[in-house]
């Protein structure tokens, strides 16, 4: 199978149990007998809107690549599901209506690169919030991106394509890069080749106390924080924080 783009190739390789776990952190925290409004920020492509709208949600995706919005609009018609899908940026969402949820997993906001912009897509997701809204979210823990990132390799291979995940530690414990490396055989002419498709990604996380004043001061008042997808509490080894938050 060839692949045209690098979006297709981390959808093909990304762990099918992890948006099964979001999800069951999900129905843990949203009560989905309730047709409700829902925003999936950050949704990529769409594995987890897919799931909601199959649970009977009107469910919106936004993104800001539009190859990952081409990727969802496929899953969700393989689903036989409608998701209205919007290309656009977190920091703005003065175009979105108002929503009884909002989820963003992945640690979406720790490709964030500063705290100011952070507050911003908090307070963007506030303003649209209906009254007693939901908004559930993750991100990775320094403990993460100081300790177990650093020097972490994943490597993938099979006939058609290979992946190769570097992680390296950034400048503090609150920073990490990774480096991802897809390999995927092409045949021109009859020879086999493997194009190379490279692409960094830069992350940076905060202590629990700034998460916590940087939600109080979009407005939210109510906010609980849990560990492995909401199945522990928190801890000094915890690798990511799962938030829930009301309007």
């Amino acid at each position: 199978m060839i692949y045209q783009t690098f979006a297709e190739l981390y959808d093909q390789l990304f762990d099918e149990e992890e948006y099964q776990n979001w999800f069951d952190y999900t129905k843990k925290e949203v009560d989905l007998k309730q047709q409700k409004d829902w925003l999936e920020l950050a949704c990529g492509a769409g594995r987890l809107a897919v799931r909601l709208a199959q649970n009977n949600q009107r469910v919106t995706g936004f993104d800001l690549s539009e190859e990952m919005l081409s990727l969802a609009d496929q899953h969700a018609r393989e689903a036989d599901v409608d998701l209205e899908l919007i290309q656009g940026n977190m920091l703005d969402l003065s175009e979105l209506t108002s929503f009884d949820v909002v989820s963003c997993y992945a640690d979406s906001f720790c490709y964030l690169p500063n705290q100011d912009q952070v507050l911003q897509a908090f307070k963007e997701v506030y303003k649209h919030l209906r009254l007693d809204g939901q908004f559930i979210f993750d991100v990775i823990t320094p403990y993460q991106t100081g300790v177990v990132y650093p020097g972490y390799m994943f490597n993938y291979q099979d006939d058609g394509k290979a992946f190769i995940w570097s992680s390296f530690a950034g400048k503090d414990c609150y920073h990490i890069e990774h480096d991802l490396t897809f390999f995927t055989k092409m045949t021109n002419a009859g020879v086999e080749a493997f194009k190379r498709t490279e692409e960094t990604h830069f992350e940076r996380t905060y202590e629990m106390k700034t998460y916590l004043e940087l939600l109080k001061e979009a407005g939210f008042t109510s906010v609980q924080c849990y560990a492995d997808f909401g199945h522990a509490e928190v801890n000094e080894t915890t690798t990511r924080w799962f938030f829930s938050c009301r309007r």
